[in-house]
């Protein structure tokens, strides 16, 4: 039968309606104004996909209003997605990120309910296999064979450190070939960011990669303009055809940034010393002196360049 003010019924009350703390789409954006400046499009997607999934399963609730058995139910629901932990983990970093934010600046008392979300262990993190030399060399024939942009980039990263985002932003100017040390400056821009600051010095096929590169494209500035503009570098569509390419060359499963692991250890092989190692990869120092003076000089870091393993 029908009931008077029907349409204003509502299928549960509302929870702690009395909260003034934000939404969280209202945390989103204070997160996104405060600390969204200068970051790429890949900063801003990740915040708004992690909001996104919270939203469609639990609602866009008062940050104070969500519980801990909310945070457990929602990384349950990641994971029956098929998301690795490691994925998991990362949108629930992120997730706290901006939650905390706001609990900060909003001055409001309350627990992140996501601050303490038990994960399980990593046990189904699929581990990057490092490429073995034969299929390098392998792979490194075939890049000259198909002489084109993509092959260069992949020649590139075969003998270089770089990973897969630092070569593919790469200006020409950064290329430096007529001097005593042929390296690559590995400088921000503001179409792509770095982790760190590092140069990073040439041998045999990234060094034909980088003629190749110097020799096309006279009227761009980029080293991969396919890939990289002013407005922006795609580093995710050049991952998606190289690993492919990868692939199908290849017997085993290896992706591009596997080229980083096997480098890591082509370098351990020739008992070159970690720090060295970790300039020339980039990888985090291990110890707050390592971050001291201005580093190992291309001189040096050459030398061990030209004694890994071909």
């Amino acid at each position: 039968m029908q009931v008077p003010a029907q349409h204003m019924l509502v299928s549960k009350p509302p929870v702690n309606s009395n909260s003034n703390a934000p939404l969280l789409s209202e945390a989103l954006t204070t997160y996104l104004k405060l600390k969204g400046e200068g970051k790429n499009k890949l900063f801003v997607r990740t915040a708004n996909r992690s909001i996104k999934y919270v939203i469609e399963l639990l609602g866009d609730l008062p940050i104070d209003v969500y519980s801990s058995k909310d945070a457990s139910k929602f990384r349950d629901y990641l994971l029956d997605r098929g998301l690795l932990i490691s994925s998991v983990k990362r949108i629930s970093s992120s997730i706290r990120s901006i939650i905390n934010l706001s609990i900060t600046e909003e001055g409001i008392s309350c627990i992140n309910a996501f601050s303490k979300t038990y994960m399980p262990d990593n046990d189904n993190i699929e581990i990057r296999k490092p490429i073995p030399t034969k299929d390098i060399k392998h792979i490194q024939s075939l890049c000259r064979e198909y002489d084109d942009d993509l092959r260069w980039l992949i020649a590139l990263l075969s003998d270089t450190v770089m990973r897969l985002g630092e070569g593919v932003g790469l200006l020409k100017s950064d290329i430096n070939l007529n001097c005593e040390i042929p390296h690559i400056r590995l400088i921000p821009h503001p179409w792509r960011r770095l982790k760190t600051k590092a140069s990073d010095t040439i041998t045999n096929e990234s060094e034909w990669a980088c003629m190749r590169i110097l020799e096309h494209n006279k009227d761009s500035l980029f080293a991969f303009p396919r890939y990289t503009s002013s407005k922006g570098c795609n580093a995710n569509s050049a991952s998606a055809a190289l690993n492919k390419w990868l692939k199908e060359q290849l017997t085993d499963n290896y992706v591009i940034h596997g080229f980083r692991h096997s480098f890591r250890d082509r370098l351990r092989a020739v008992e070159c010393p970690s720090d060295i190692i970790d300039q020339l990869g980039g990888w985090s120092f291990k110890s707050v002196g390592q971050g001291y003076g201005e580093g190992y000089k291309l001189s040096i870091l050459g030398k061990w360049m030209k004694n890994i393993e071909y």
